[in-house]
């Protein structure tokens, strides 16, 4: 007999050589209809493993991240068998799951695939799938592998089992189609239901401009045809919901060529928008008790080497800037924390005067590749509202939950209401790329656990995700389409004050190090604009929005009217322009339409006559026109601020 540990902590025992699928029956007839992967002591195995020792086994369905991947792999391998039968004498290479879908690289030799081919493929790969061909699993000498693709001409394979050890390697087999493969499928093919090519791209072979460019397939598969629809649908939606068509059109930010890649211009609307979030927060944070601060864009060297920055990023940051002075060099900044140390470091302190709260929205700057440049996602300098607290050890707890409530208030005036905590972890493994002793790390790791359960966040634990000089409570934020961003961070820090020789007087008139916490809610203004303008479809939250109101002229008769009404508007610090263009009043009405513009208020003889404006909301085009006072609309604005817009409370 052996023990089956499950991920609730209770134990069963079975058979040796009982299955993930016999242990799922042994729960439910339900959960075993819908298991499709399962994982044994943290290693992936199929559906009919058997298990012949004690241990862990954790069971995945189809809405299990790891249950997708083994769906999504499995795929790839009927998408490979599809290709092969469709285009004979390809090469395969590598298939692997991806975040959405899979993909395959393919040597098409003289042959090319495009768009006019992918019905014929997927239809095969359904037909294939309606067989419902079992995934089975083999072991392989080195030998006889080398020998197969050896007869199949597929060098591709043979170097990768030439890297292999004798006795590791494993295929996997379906139907009359076989497959270098470490495992990790779903139990047949039938489970496929629906399947569609997304899009084909070159791909050098490992990955090295210099080895052969192959095509590489990309596909998504799922268990119901409807879950395909709606995936599809969620893409087009997501096209509309681009920041950076969106940021176009709105007219908030901008690139050039001249300037350099992946370093935004803020349009003046940009501009505006960024100014108010830079207040809001600023608001906040002045009632928690921070001080704003302002460093330079550059450091010399020797600050980011005691940091340890240069150590890990120097080889991936913009290179130093020599001066004349012989052996002097500086860098751009690629964090705030080193310069935010050297200020704490201007004059000693006792236990009295902590915590110190310095803030700051600190412009940085990392060399990120320019493949992996992404609208305001993915940039070269960027703006962070970073923040770093100084205090004492029994301070550390309080401040902590301090900084989660701030994110939290962050969160519920933006409309970002379903998150996950994820507290990242030392890698267990290799724990090389990180600096500090084992005994700080402990401290810092139980400090983020205790404080997060005080909390009663909703949390999961990721190994591998600390930051170098300790670990972080990450803030992991769904979208309105249902898209996972990290949004918000914050991190216990033992090692920098060790670095820097930061210390404090404590009660008994020794020096001690002081505790850092690193965080920002918004993580960098650029990301955190662009995930907004995504998960808003640029309809921003009353509150924050560049213009709130704009007012339209019928006809040029009704100018001085319109600038009484703005007039009054400001009165109320409302944000209003108005559009005095010679145009007819329904090509105004669109062009605020497609300016996302909240209020467009239509004044003519009747307004003018009666003091009142005629309000029509933006998206509720066929629902009339409502006509009120200034004052009215004054309270209507005020009243939807102070409903989306929370007070911060300490």
């Amino acid at each position: 007999m052996i023990k089956i540990t499950l991920p609730d902590g209770s134990v069963k025992e079975f058979e040796s050589g009982a299955t993930p699928m016999i242990v799922a029956k042994n729960i439910s007839e339900g959960l075993a209809r819908n298991v499709i992967s399962a994982s044994f002591d943290g290693t992936t195995i199929e559906t009919e493993t058997p298990l012949t020792t004690d241990g862990r086994l954790v069971l995945f369905t189809w809405n299990d991240a790891e249950g997708k991947k083994a769906f999504w792999h499995s795929t790839s391998h009927v998408l490979a068998q599809a290709l092969q039968e469709l285009f004979p004498g390809v090469k395969l290479s590598i298939g692997p799951a991806i975040e959405k879908g899979f993909y395959y690289d393919v040597d098409f030799g003289d042959q090319t695939i495009g768009d006019a081919d992918f019905k014929k493929v997927e239809d095969r790969v359904l037909e294939i799938a309606r067989e419902k061909h079992e995934f089975a699993m083999r072991s392989s000498s080195k030998a006889d592998a080398l020998a197969f693709y050896k007869n199949e001409n597929n060098p591709y394979k043979v170097e990768l089992i030439e890297n292999l050890e004798d006795g590791t390697i494993t295929f996997c087999d379906h139907a009359t189609f076989t497959d270098l493969c470490r495992g990790g499928h779903i139990p047949n093919t039938g489970i496929i239901k629906a399947m569609k090519i997304m899009s084909v791209a070159g791909a050098y072979w490992r990955g090295d401009e210099k080895n052969k460019q192959l095509t590489r397939v990309y596909g998504v598969s799922f268990p119901k045809q409807k879950d395909l629809t709606e995936y599809l649908e969620l893409l087009e939606e997501a096209k509309r919901r681009d920041h950076r068509k969106l940021g176009k059109e709105l007219e908030l930010f901008a690139f050039s060529q001249k300037v350099g890649q992946g370093l935004p211009l803020w349009l003046p609307r940009g501009a505006a928008l960024r100014d108010r979030l830079e207040q809001f927060l600023k608001k906040a944070q002045k009632k928690a008790g921070y001080e704003q601060v302002v460093t330079p864009h550059i450091g010399q060297k020797e600050l980011y080497v005691t940091s340890g920055h240069y150590a890990k990023y120097g080889a991936d940051s913009f290179q130093p800037i020599r001066t004349p002075a012989e052996g002097e060099e500086f860098l751009l900044k690629p964090m705030n924390c080193p310069h935010h140390c050297e200020i704490y470091n201007t004059k000693p302190w006792s236990y009295k005067d902590l915590p110190k709260r310095y803030a700051e929205f600190g412009t940085v700057y990392r060399y990120e590749q320019s493949g992996e440049l992404h609208g305001l996602t993915r940039v070269r300098g960027f703006t962070q509202d970073d923040a770093h607290i100084f205090c004492t050890p029994d301070q550390l707890d309080e401040e902590f939950k301090k900084v989660i409530d701030l994110v939290l208030y962050v969160f519920s005036s933006l409309g970002f209401e379903n998150f996950t905590a994820q507290i990242s972890l030392r890698d267990k493994e290799n724990q090389d790329k990180y600096i500090g002793s084992d005994e700080n790390w402990e401290k810092a790791e139980n400090a983020i656990i205790s404080a997060a359960k005080d909390k009663n966040l909703t949390t999961v634990v990721e190994y591998g995700e600390a930051a170098f000089y300790g670990p972080k409570l990450d803030f992991m934020v769904k979208d309105a389409l249902g898209r996972q961003w990290q949004l918000g961070t914050i991190q216990v820090d033992y090692n920098l004050p060790e670095r820097f020789d930061l210390t404090y007087k404590g009660s008994d008139n020794e020096l001690h190090r002081p505790v850092m916490i690193h965080r920002a809610p918004f993580g960098s203004m650029e990301r955190f604009i662009a995930i907004l303008l995504e998960h808003t479809a640029g309809n921003f939250p009353l509150w924050l929005m560049p213009e709130q109101a704009i007012i339209l002229c019928l006809s040029e008769k009704y100018e001085n009217y319109a600038k009484k009404v703005l007039s009054l508007l400001e009165n109320h610090e409302i944000r209003a322009l108005i559009d005095n263009r010679n145009e007819t009043i329904g090509k105004k009405i669109r062009d605020a339409e497609m300016q996302k513009t909240p209020f467009m208020l239509i004044v003519g003889e009747d307004e003018e006559q009666h003091n009142t404006i005629s309000i029509r909301r933006h998206g509720q085009a066929g629902k009339g026109n409502s006509s009120v006072t200034i004052e009215e609309f004054a309270a209507i604005v005020n009243e939807e601020i102070s409903r989306t817009l929370k007070v911060f409370t300490v």
